[in-house]
C-alpha cells in the first residue's frame, strides 16, 4: 500500500462509531472483565464474519476516495508488477519441479491475472486463500473476463493441505495479521490492550480507551537492546501471527518457494529507540491517521513487518532463505526497465501513466526502499534473479 509516514499512537478515548461490529467487541470486552489484549481487537476489527473490514464486503482497493476505497496496491498501480514478479515465480516453477501459484491475499484479483497472463500454460493450478466471500465473487469475475481460457485452473481454498508443492505468492499480506502492542513506561514493559473507557450514566456514546497492564516476566520485543535505550512512552509491536503462519506453511510445504512482498524493516532498524511511536496505522479513504479506535471495521488497520521474525520463522518451519533486498531492487532484478521499454508503442497519456506508477514502485521515497521482498525454498536451492543484485540477507 502507498503509507504516508507513521506517527505515535492516540492516547485519548475514541467515541464508538455506530458500526455493528463495535457492539460486538464492546461486548466481548466485557465479557472479559473489562479489558481486551490489542491483537484480539485487531483481529475482530479486521476479520470477525460478515463485519470486519476485510470481511465484510466493503470496497477497500482503489485509486481514489471517490471509488468509496482505502488504499492501493502495486498490481492495481500497473500490470507491469505482476509481469516481472512472474519472471521470478516462473523461475521458482522450474527449479522446484512443481507446477501450482499459491497466492494469499489476492485483493481485487489484479496479481492474480497478471500472473495468469503471464504463466498461464505454465501452471496447472492457481489457488486463491482468501477469508472474504464477497472477494471470492470479485476475484473470479474479474479472471473470468481477463483469461476465459484459463479460469478453470483457478481455486479457492479457506484451509491449507496437509502437503503443499508449489510456489507462495504473499504481496501485502503480513502486514494485516494482528499484532501485539507493548508500551515501555520508564520501569517495565506494558501489554497494551482496549478498555471501554468510563460513562457518566447517560445515554451516551461508549467508547473504547487504550488500557495497559504489566507484561509477564520476560516478554518485550525481539531486540537486544536494553531496556534503558527506550524511552518512557514507547509504544512498538510483536508479530506472534505472521511468524507463525510463516512457521506453518514452511511446515506444511514439502516442495517450492515462497516470496513475501511487504513494507517493513529488519530487526535491528525495527525496534530502533527512535521509532518510539511503533508502525501502526490506519488508512481510510486514501488518508492515514494512527488511531484503530475509531471508525472501527471501516478503516484498515496495518503494521510494518519485521523481517527478521518471517525469516526465522520460516528456518524454524524448514525453509532456506533465498535472499532479502528492496522491493525497487527486487523489480529491477526481474526486468522492470525492459518491460517499460516494451511499452513505447503506447499512446503519451498511457505512457505517462506508466511511468508514474514505476516511479512510485521504485522510487526509494515512495515504494522501493520502504518495501521489501523476502523469498523462501525448500527443496532444490537456485539463485533467484530477483536477489542477483544487492541481497541484503545479512541485515536480516
Amino acid at each position: 500500500m502507498n503509507r504516508p509516514t507513521t506517527t505515535g499512537h492516540s492516547v485519548v478515548a475514541a467515541p464508538l462509531n455506530p458500526h455493528p461490529l463495535a457492539d460486538l467487541i464492546a461486548h466481548e470486552i466485557r465479557e472479559r472483565g473489562g479489558w481486551m489484549r490489542f491483537e484480539r481487537f485487531m483481529e475482530l476489527a479486521l476479520y470477525a464474519p460478515g463485519l470486519g473490514y476485510y470481511s465484510g464486503g466493503r470496497r477497500v482497493l482503489g485509486h481514489a476516495p471517490q471509488d468509496g476505497s482505502d488504499f492501493v496496491t502495486a498490481p492495481e498501480l500497473t500490470p507491469l508488477f505482476g509481469e516481472v514478479l512472474a519472471k521470478q515465480l516462473a523461475q521458482a516453477l522450474a527449479a522446484t519441479g512443481t507446477d501450482q501459484i499459491w497466492e494469499f491475499g489476492a485483493g481485487t484479483g489484479a496479481l492474480a491475472e497478471q500472473i495468469l497472463g503471464e504463466l498461464g500454460d505454465q501452471i496447472s493450478r492457481y489457488t486463491i486463500v482468501d477469508l472474504s466471500g464477497t472477494l471470492r465473487e470479485r476475484q473470479h469475475e474479474r479472471l473470468r473476463k481477463a483469461h476465459p481460457e484459463l479460469v478453470h485452473k483457478v481455486i479457492w481454498a479457506d484451509s491449507l493441505p496437509d502437503d503443499l508443492q508449489g510456489v507462495i505468492v504473499g504481496n501485502e499480506v503480513l502486514d494485516a495479521m494482528p499484532v501485539h502492542l507493548m508500551a515501555w513506561d520508564g520501569v517495565q514493559w506494558q501489554e497494551r490492550g482496549v478498555a471501554l473507557a468510563p460513562t457518566d450514566g447517560t445515554d451516551a456514546p461508549t467508547t473504547f480507551a487504550w488500557a495497559d497492564r504489566p507484561a509477564p516476566d520476560g516478554v518485550r520485543p525481539p531486540t537486544d537492546r536494553p531496556d534503558s535505550e527506550f524511552v518512557p512512552g514507547t509504544v512498538t509491536e510483536t508479530h506472534g501471527q505472521a511468524e507463525a503462519f510463516v512457521a506453518t506453511l514452511a511446515q506444511r510445504m514439502s516442495r517450492g518457494a515462497a516470496f513475501f512482498l511487504d513494507y517493513g524493516f529488519p530487526e535491528s532498524e525495527y525496534y530502533l529507540p527512535q521509532r518510539h511511536g511503533g508502525t501502526l496505522m490506519c488508512h481510510h479513504l486514501h488518508q492515514s491517521d494512527p488511531d484503530p479506535l475509531v471508525l472501527v471495521g471501516e478503516k484498515d488497520i496495518t503494521t510494518h513487518v519485521n523481517f527478521t521474525g518471517i525469516a526465522l520463522a520460516g528456518q524454524e518451519g524448514g525453509w532456506e532463505v533465498l535472499g532479502y533486498t528492496s522491493q525497487g531492487r527486487f523489480l529491477t532484478n526481474c526486468g522492470l526497465g525492459e518491460a517499460l521499454a516494451r511499452t513505447c508503442d503506447a499512446s503519451t497519456a498511457d505512457q505517462l501513466k506508466t511511468r508514474g506508477a514505476i516511479q512510485m514502485l521504485l522510487a526509494e521515497h515512495e515504494m522501493g526502499e520502504l518495501f521489501k521482498v523476502i523469498g523462501f525454498v525448500k527443496g532444490p536451492w537456485f539463485d533467484a534473479i530477483g536477489f542477483e543484485h544487492g541481497d541484503r540477507t545479512h541485515t536480516l
